[in-house]
């Protein structure tokens, strides 16, 4: 901060007070010291703040159960757990502009490392984190653009599976609803179903249909891909939420076409038939990303690892419905 007001030729308290968002501070003056913050590349230091405040910023909820609608978080805790840590999550909703806000609270917080499910595209506001020392692991996807550890699901390897397991059993017109394609798992298994689908000379638009997990688009990928004098006999879907719309969807149908999902879920064996899945390791997953935020954090400035978990096609029924047409 003294570094700060000497660059922006202001008191240090000038600083102290546009950095702590004193809306008596003139805009000239504020402007000059959030040109010298920029310029130097300055981050707040959240701990001091709250030592000088007696507040964090920060509201504790114990409840029972959160981590169940995400396994692999799940997964982090327990590791975290065995190894004396804790964990504090939050939750970005898919919204980049709210995981840039939530990320930025974990830098300033300074907290020990964090564990990342990438959903932005740009994320160089970590560059000068990074480069100050943050310990980060992504999970799920890569951190875009950012040479950084992560765990990953064998997702081409997953859909390969799944298409395989269908041809096999006589489908000629497998169907793919996945999720929006500027997620990155969402991209990776869309193109592997499109490369299937491609490899073994058969339609490859008309059958692959991507979007955000809105009941109305599902309702319209369903149609599309079963009306016509060519319906699809099986469908792969792209993970666990839209595995439940595609079912709900087919009512009646659900019996007749194959369903493979990318992704188990407890709903999975409720079903009649149960739910073939391709089923992710997330127990291993989760215990890998901590043992790698542990090693990073003890090691700075080892070399940076991408680990790549294989998944598991685990057969319940639903893909194993011989084709009806």
């Amino acid at each position: 901060m003294v570094d700060v007001a000497r660059e922006a030729g202001v008191a240090l308290r000038t600083v102290s007070r546009v950095v702590n968002g004193d809306s008596t501070v003139g805009p000239g003056l504020a402007a000059r010291v959030h040109a010298a913050i920029a310029a130097l590349d300055y981050r707040p230091d959240e701990r001091a703040r709250q030592l000088r405040s007696g507040v964090t910023g920060t509201l504790g909820a114990a409840v029972r159960q959160l981590s169940h609608v995400n396994p692999v978080l799940r997964a982090v805790e327990r590791a975290a757990r065995d190894a004396g840590l804790m964990v504090l999550a939050a939750s970005t909703e898919d919204d980049e502009e709210l995981e840039r806000r939530v990320v930025e609270s974990m830098c300033r917080r300074r907290f020990d490392g964090i564990i990342l499910e990438p959903i932005g595209t740009d994320h160089g506001y970590l560059i000068p984190e990074l480069a100050a020392g943050l310990s980060l692991v992504a999970v799920d996807r890569p951190v875009l653009g950012l040479d950084v550890d992560c765990v990953l699901s064998d997702n081409v390897a997953g859909i390969q599976a799944a298409y395989s397991h269908l041809a096999e059993r006589g489908h000629r017109r497998i169907a793919y609803i996945g999720d929006d394609e500027r997620i990155y798992t969402a991209q990776e298994r869309a193109t592997a179903f499109r490369a299937c689908a491609a490899a073994s000379g058969r339609a490859v638009d008309s059958m692959a249909h991507t979007g955000p997990i809105e009941r109305g688009r599902i309702r319209a990928a369903i149609a599309a891909v079963l009306d016509g004098d060519s319906p699809a006999s099986a469908i792969i879907t792209g993970n666990a939420t839209i595995s439940v719309e595609v079912l709900r969807e087919l009512g009646a149908a659900a019996g007749k076409v194959a369903v493979i999902g990318f992704d188990d879920s407890e709903l999975a064996t409720l079903l009649r038939p149960d739910l073939t899945v391709i089923a992710q390791d997330d127990r291993t997953i989760g215990g890998t990303a901590v043992d790698m935020l542990r090693a990073r954090i003890a090691e700075p400035d080892r070399p940076v690892r991408r680990v790549t978990v294989p998944v598991e096609l685990v057969a319940r029924g639903s893909g194993e419905i011989p084709p009806a047409w």
